[in-house]
């Protein structure tokens, strides 16, 4: 297994945690807003951290706390309008529609990076895409306000994995995660002292779905994202991520009941199609050019 197949495989691993948390955040949201629970989930991350990896973590310089704070700033708004976006709309929509990041993230890296996706890579997000599509207006659903800050989001991520792709190089994991969430735990602690209120007390089940979300959905997954999405592109990560749809999907038939229907159910076989096309292109002479080369 090289280093790059076992990164791969790492996240895609990712995805099935990213993929429960839409029910889990719908479960956890009929008691709490979504600004505190973007507070519990974080402020308890960075006090998990400080605990527990202090000597990994310190000493940092400042440029590494300013890199990690940008790195958190976008972490932040893009948990905050998926969050909110997530209250206003389906667990499977929301899922959905988070997975239209595959299609910003081309564009970011050739923009930011100036790095051209491979061949291969934009015929994966073309496929991905119409399953995407399909999967984003199930039968006798509107586009409305929570499904616009829902592909907010999306774009905000984007923003977000393409920087990692920047900035991972320069610090360890475990700081470049450490940062992320210290960052967000101020930003949403401040938020919510701003323009909400903090419950004194809260129900058993909600306790256990914020505790999920911080273990296995901040601190897990941002370090392991954080460590292995440098061993890869973009653009391959991000077509990766687009399975976590379809685990939302089957996330929210099964505990909430949600149904995406036929086409849904299409969609989502375009997508593992799209992302076993992107996958497989490396050994593709043909799709391992990169996208506009001439020929030799």
């Amino acid at each position: 297994m090289t280093v790059k197949s076992r990164a791969e495989g790492v996240l895609l691993s990712l995805t099935l945690i990213w993929g429960s948390t839409f029910v889990v955040g719908k479960i956890v949201m009929q008691n709490i807003s979504p600004l505190q629970m973007i507070a519990l989930r974080f402020v308890l991350a960075t006090l998990f951290l400080l605990v527990f990896f202090a000597g990994r973590i310190f000493p940092v310089s400042r440029t590494q706390i300013v890199r990690g704070a940008i790195l958190g700033i976008f972490l932040f708004l893009g948990f905050v309008a998926q969050t909110v976006g997530l209250n206003l709309t389906t667990a499977s929509k929301s899922g959905f529609i988070t997975g239209m990041m595959v299609v910003f993230v081309p564009l970011l890296q050739v923009i930011i990076e100036r790095r051209p996706p491979k061949i291969g890579n934009i015929a994966g997000v073309a496929v991905v895409s119409s399953g995407l599509w399909l999967l984003t207006s199930p039968s006798g659903s509107s586009f409305n306000a929570g499904d616009a800050l829902t592909l907010l989001g999306a774009v905000l991520f984007a923003i977000y994995i393409v920087y990692i792709d920047v900035i991972a190089h320069d610090m360890s994991a475990m700081q470049l995660t450490f940062l992320q969430m210290a960052t967000n735990a101020i930003l949403a602690l401040a938020a919510t002292l701003a323009f909400d209120t903090m419950p004194s007390r809260f129900p058993s089940g909600t306790v256990a779905g914020v505790l999920y979300l911080t273990i296995f959905a901040t601190i897990l997954t941002t370090f392991m994202q954080t460590r292995y999405q440098k061993e890869t592109t973009p653009t391959r990560a991000v077509i990766i991520f687009t399975i976590e749809p379809v685990f939302a999907a089957a996330s929210a038939a099964l505990i909430l009941g949600e149904q995406i229907g036929v086409g849904g159910a299409f969609g989502g076989g375009l997508i593992i199609g799209g992302v076993l096309l992107s996958e497989l292109s490396e050994g593709i002479p043909l799709l391992n050019r990169p996208f506009g080369s001439a020929d030799s």
